[in-house]
């Protein structure tokens, strides 16, 4: 019989995180076991990564866990994709090796997915914590310390809608890899859609967009996890500000709307993006890569004047449409 759910760890040189996540899985997956398998997915590690995992299939002799290694580190993104890909269960939940995680997640998970056959898109909420200051962190759009402000869970809202309203409130709530459970034909048609998916950073929010737009989309009240922020892989590469802002995002509304987004949500998040884009990031890199950073924002001006030209020619059509109405009205009465 196909197993209901894959859990899967992308992981790199983190064995002793790595050690503690499947020690967490080991407690919280007990009851379920028949129904769950694991898979790791090694970014060919130089640590004892191997060891962790081989100590595990031993322990966990009564669960499936899988595990592959990459001949060479393929990137974060490129594993994490890896990983969705390999998946043969109805639905995959690729979760970070250094995320805190309740143990009733995984049982409300297993739930869930049970209770909806028709469920495409899991969202797990999650409260955030800056990793240096140890403060609460959330999006200021959102009040109390969770990143998803939904009032139901009942999964019987229009799909597209629910995501457009999380996309619009928070892109980086969207991307927290570990809030996402997908349903796995799903996911993997829309990696084959956009095969370039694995050069974005942030392409797990198209993955969530098109998962939504196809099934029931579920986003929890509770919080399940912790997200620590400050620690995004991305935030290590120098041209990842000007990347995100510039390139990775504008592509991703794009690719929204290609998939069945409306032209008038997909303008709108175009030029979100453009008024809370930092001119600074911009600036910085035509200072230190001139030419790299005139070829990354040529492309999203191009966007931003189309959004602006397209809203400009709505608002005339409108206006146009009231006119002749009014015309109409006009020469009935005058009859």
């Amino acid at each position: 019989m196909k197993k209901l759910l894959t859990i899967a760890i992308p992981t790199y040189n983190r064995a002793g995180l790595l050690d503690k996540q499947l020690a967490w899985i080991a407690q919280a997956i007990k009851g379920f076991d028949s129904e769950c398998e694991i898979f790791v997915s090694d970014n060919c590690s130089t640590d004892n990564t191997q060891e962790v995992i081989q100590k595990w299939q031993k322990k966990l002799s009564q669960i499936t866990l899988k595990s592959n290694k990459n001949s060479e580190n393929i990137g974060v993104m490129r594993n994490i994709i890896l990983c969705l890909k390999s998946a043969t269960t109805k639905y995959v939940w690729t979760i970070g090796d250094d995320d805190h995680i309740q143990d009733r997640a995984v049982a409300y998970v297993i739930n869930k997915l049970k209770q909806y056959d028709d469920l495409s898109l899991l969202f797990l909420n999650f409260s955030g914590r800056n990793k240096k200051t140890g403060e609460p962190v959330h999006p200021p759009t959102i009040v109390g310390n969770r990143w998803f402000d939904v009032d139901s869970e009942e999964g019987s809202g229009d799909g597209k809608a629910i995501f457009e309203h999380c996309f619009s409130k928070s892109i980086g709530a969207v991307i927290f890899l570990t809030a996402s459970v997908y349903r796995t034909d799903l996911v993997q048609r829309a990696l084959q859609i956009w095969s370039e998916a694995e050069k974005n950073w942030i392409s797990l929010a198209y993955l969530a967009g098109y998962c939504a737009a196809n099934g029931r989309i579920i986003v929890t009240k509770d919080t399940y996890m912790e997200c620590i922020v400050g620690v995004s892989y991305w935030q290590k590469e120098p041209k990842s500000a000007l990347l995100m802002q510039y390139k990775h995002l504008p592509e991703i509304i794009t690719k929204l709307e290609e998939n069945g987004y409306s032209k008038q949500f997909c303008r709108r998040m175009i030029s979100q993006s453009f008024k809370e884009a930092n001119l600074k990031v911009f600036l910085g890199a035509l200072r230190r890569w001139p030419v790299f950073a005139i070829q990354t924002i040529v492309p999203f001006l191009t966007l931003v004047g189309l959004s602006v030209f397209d809203a400009v020619a709505t608002k005339e059509f409108k206006m146009a449409e009231t006119t002749e109405a009014s015309s109409q009205d006009l020469r009935k009465y005058e009859g």
